[in-house]
């Protein structure tokens, strides 16, 4: 499903699995420089987004980078496979990395920004879901941004903590500080499940998420 198109990239996404996993896929127009974040299950149909993608494309498509938001195992089932069809470097939250069965390339921190040919992202390390879970911001050259958030926000609130009031609240801060607090309301969020939203959508019901505690 094509989600954005800009002047300079497409976002793909699909749902794989019985749990409504998103993969999603950035392909550069000109240069066919790709990065697909969360190969999650499914690798037919991945094979298939990444064919979508390379249409989309001027030059030949290559994948750059697969990106992994987090360790769980409903968000890598499909990694190897992907890794070994594209021979694309991976890149995961550092923390996360050793959970991770497939070897990491890239330890990311951050604000850490990966530039390809034809665009950006920018790491944004939201601790809590998973001690090293990142979402990926890329910034449209005439439109809103796009964060691509893993299991760290929904629609409706924050990701999972169990109950944790240590984990929640550094979760809850993160998103607020480095995801409400950073970017405009226009922001559009791709979340690891389910349908995205915005940070407009989501701002007002902050005080809420942070009362009742999940």
């Amino acid at each position: 499903m094509l989600l954005h198109e800009d002047p300079a990239v497409t976002i793909r996404g699909i749902s794989v699995s019985d749990m409504d996993n998103n993969v999603y896929l950035l392909t550069a127009k000109k240069s066919g420089a790709q990065v697909l974040i969360d190969a999650a299950d499914d690798f037919p149909a991945i094979e298939h987004l990444l064919r979508d993608g390379a249409a989309d494309a001027a030059g030949p498509a290559k994948v750059e980078l697969i990106i992994t938001t987090h360790s769980h195992w409903d968000h890598v089932r499909a990694l190897p496979d992907a890794v070994a069809a594209t021979g694309a470097k991976t890149a995961a939250g550092a923390e996360d990395i050793p959970a991770i069965e497939v070897p990491t390339d890239v330890s990311l921190e951050h604000q850490d920004v990966g530039r390809f040919d034809g665009f950006s992202l920018e790491a944004i390390k939201l601790r809590g879901h998973t001690p090293g879970s990142v979402a990926l911001l890329y910034r449209a050259p005439d439109g809103p941004a796009h964060v691509f958030t893993g299991d760290s926000l929904f629609p409706g609130g924050v990701g999972n903590t169990q109950k944790d009031p240590e984990r929640f609240a550094t979760l809850f801060n993160d998103v607020h500080d480095r995801l409400f607090g950073y970017l405009p309301d226009d922001t559009v969020i791709h979340p690891g499940h389910g349908k995205g939203t915005t940070l407009g959508a989501e701002r007002p019901h902050l005080d809420e998420w942070k009362s009742r505690g999940w």
